[in-house]
């Protein structure tokens, strides 16, 4: 029988552009303009900033852009860099269903090569389509999930980001096997990252995952060979992290119903199972204009994969921004201080502020196991909080904002990426990248994107 690299290769070297709904071409439209806002928003964080240093340092063949600074790097470099920023404020889309995964990270690799190839619009739209087919795929194949076998994410991203760099690279069934192998061969990825303090290892993971994919579709151009059964021979994926696993299901009704149009956007820029709880209490803090100082108690219930990477002890003292965007009892203090959250919520001053700690002190978080039953088809959490005055409000939330079921609206993301990029771009270049995403299937060159995204030399440091 032939490997699943095999059928899903096969699949990948067929599709065609014109196999795409125009529902699908929106969303990758939509998913492409929300990532660019993203990655603006995250161009000046610190982790961004060290990552330029050395990776642009190299120098190196002038193949792709860089978002933000424009320069132009070998194309593993600048996918790396581009998906960094991309991830860095932890604002881009979720899907997460055994596993979690953000598509987005992919992204910057169809963009990185598409540069080098010099590949059309349409050739970028269909890779992004790709990326977010197979990325959710694989959320869904381990029972449990790998997270909960104490793996990250960026496991799959290291199969997944081989083949949308080998997509855009036009490589054949074989080609795109050896790429999935090679870059499967090595970046397994520990749960370390995101457990308990968190580094900026906790952003990096799925770049460097994307890299190596990158690098991975190259050598697979020129004939270099990786192991066919990756992912289910001997000592493969399968064998190799215990539990089980269904496998049909990165090959099983390709081509119909694609992922893409299953996945979230986010509203806040915190890891993904905090929106809910977040959404219930920004809605009693508005409801009853509530202030920190008038607070009692704060109860949350929600589900255990919640609690367990949102609300350990070490969620109760942030000492950095990765661990306060990963702390539900953070998020929620200054939701209320502020009546909102954004990336301006973690800034370094945030970390040290006495009222803000005063108020994660009077928030509980625990598990409703009736929640747990109900995930992922659903992601509840109930909050109840109760004022020094007497006063008491519940609300519970079933999914939030930017869910499928409750979408980001085109105004949503309008606002959204202004924010992020109003203090790097010009009005009028916002205009020029959101017209050319809107006719990304018109644009010959996908260059002519990328040239758009550089800011002035006066904002690059």
């Amino acid at each position: 029988m032939n490997p699943v690299s095999q059928k899903i290769a096969e699949f990948i070297a067929d599709i065609s552009y014109d196999d795409l709904p125009a529902e699908t071409i929106s969303d990758a439209k939509r998913f492409l303009y929300d990532s660019l806002g993203c990655a603006f928003g995250g161009y000046k964080t610190k982790d961004v900033q060290i990552a330029k240093e050395v990776f642009l340092g190299w120098g190196g063949v002038e193949e792709a852009t860089v978002i933000g600074c424009g320069t132009r790097c070998p194309a593993p470099n600048a996918a790396f860099l581009n998906s960094l920023m991309i991830r860095a404020l932890d604002f881009n889309d979720i899907y997460w269903k055994q596993d979690p995964c953000h598509p987005s990270d992919l992204i910057p690799a169809a963009l990185a090569l598409g540069e080098r190839k010099d590949a059309t619009g349409k050739d970028v739209i269909l890779s992004i389509v790709l990326g977010y087919e197979f990325t959710m795929r694989f959320s869904e194949i381990a029972t449990p999930g790998i997270r909960e076998r104490k793996w990250h994410h960026a496991t799959f991203t290291q199969f997944t980001s081989a083949l949308v760099a080998g997509k855009i690279l036009g490589l054949n069934q074989e080609q795109l096997v050896n790429a999935l192998g090679i870059s499967g061969s090595h970046n397994f990825t520990p749960g370390a990252v995101t457990a308990g303090k968190l580094t900026m290892m906790k952003n990096a993971a799925d770049p460097f995952a994307v890299y190596s994919g990158v690098v991975a579709a190259l050598l697979a151009e020129k004939g270099f060979t990786g192991p066919e059964h990756i992912l289910d021979g001997k000592e493969g994926l399968t064998e190799s992290l215990a539990g089980d696993w269904n496998l049909d299901i990165l090959i099983d009704d390709l081509g119909n119903d694609f992922r893409i149009h299953h996945c979230g956007m986010k509203a806040f820029p915190v890891e993904a199972l905090a929106h809910s709880a977040l959404t219930a209490v920004l809605k009693i803090a508005t409801e009853l204009d509530l202030w920190p100082e008038e607070v009692k108690s704060i109860e949350v219930e929600t589900i255990s994969r919640a609690v367990d990477i949102l609300a350990d002890p070490s969620k109760y003292r942030p000492t950095t921004r990765e661990t306060a965007d990963h702390s539900l009892p953070f998020c929620i203090a200054s939701a209320i201080m502020d009546k909102k959250l954004t990336p301006d919520s973690f800034a370094p001053e945030r970390l040290t502020n006495k009222r803000l700690y005063s108020l994660m002190d009077k928030i509980t978080i625990k598990v409703n196991p009736e929640f747990d039953s109900l995930f992922p088809d659903l992601q509840p959490s109930r909050v109840t909080i109760r004022t020094k005055d007497g006063r008491k409000k519940t609300h519970s939330v079933e999914y939030p904002k930017g869910d499928p079921r409750s979408p980001m609206t085109q105004n949503d993301l309008d606002l959204k990426f202004t924010s992020l990029s109003s203090l790097l771009l010009t009005d009028e270049n916002q205009t020029k990248i959101k017209q050319a995403i809107l006719e990304l299937d018109s644009l010959s060159s996908i260059s002519s994107l990328l040239n758009l995204c550089k800011i002035s030399s006066s904002q690059t440091e």
